[in-house]
């Protein structure tokens, strides 16, 4: 049987753990050559480059700061070098740095929008003259439940991730005529390495706002990220698809 994604190029940001990690993998499995991110070439970028060349496609990890405009420019020529092309690029790069309002710095401020919002516009803006030449693309952005309804105490991430909504919204107005398409991914609460740290009365509350009664895996995320990168949502654009458990209805 045909995989969903062969003979396409992904490029996925922030991918050598969690959901990125799993994206990644799942876009292999599904015939995809893979070219993908993060913050340094450590021991997990390796380890994730050897898994999915493994399945038989190609693939490299790339270290890259997401939130930089410049280096953003020069590794997505350095991909396009080395695959020849990107059909689908996942937006996935973040971070948190949780506080009160009264209790947050303009750094914690400054430096999540940064990392989670300019990062999305940094690669987008650097596809996109590929995409446009082929007249062909599919960009997801990784937002969050929290962009769409809030959450205390995360006001820098649910702007970041609203802000990724909006973003989105406006990228598939202006290249849907070139049929490209760009859609969000708002995921409720996910369970990885981020959350595992969190305290076990904070993880019961997150459970009983949840009427699924389990938090989600991250291969639930990257299953409805290969159903927008491939040709199933050839006509699905411009939307936030939530994976929550039912949490945000």
């Amino acid at each position: 049987m045909a995989k969903l994604l062969e003979g396409k190029t992904c490029l996925i940001t922030g991918a050598a753990r969690g959901i990125g990690r799993s994206i990644a993998l799942k876009m292999a499995i599904e015939g995809a050559n893979v070219a993908f991110t993060d913050i340094s070439r450590d021991e997990n970028m390796q380890t994730l480059e050897a898994e999915l060349t493994n399945l038989g496609v190609q693939a490299k990890g790339y270290a890259s700061d997401a939130s930089k405009f410049d280096v953003t420019q020069q590794t997505v020529t350095e991909i396009l070098k080395d695959f020849g092309k990107v059909d689908v690029l996942v937006n996935n790069a973040g971070i948190t740095r949780d506080a009160l309002l009264m209790r947050m710095s303009e750094e914690q401020w400054d430096l999540v929008l940064t990392v989670n919002l300019k990062s999305v516009f940094n690669f987008t803006k650097a596809v996109q003259n590929s995409m446009l030449k082929q007249k062909n693309g599919s960009i997801i952005n990784l937002s969050s439940v929290v962009g769409v309804s809030g959450n205390a105490g995360q006001s820098n991430y649910s702007a970041s991730k609203a802000g990724i909504i909006g973003f989105t919204k406006s990228i598939a107005k202006e290249l849907g005529s070139r049929n490209i398409r760009c859609n969000a991914i708002a995921p409720g609460f996910i369970v990885t390495e981020m959350t595992a740290k969190l305290s076990e009365d904070v993880k019961t509350e997150w459970l009983k706002q949840i009427p699924m009664k389990r938090g989600g895996t991250t291969e639930d995320v990257a299953n409805v990220v290969l159903f927008l990168a491939s040709d199933l949502s050839a006509y699905v654009s411009g939307q936030v698809i939530n994976v929550c458990g039912a949490m945000n209805t």
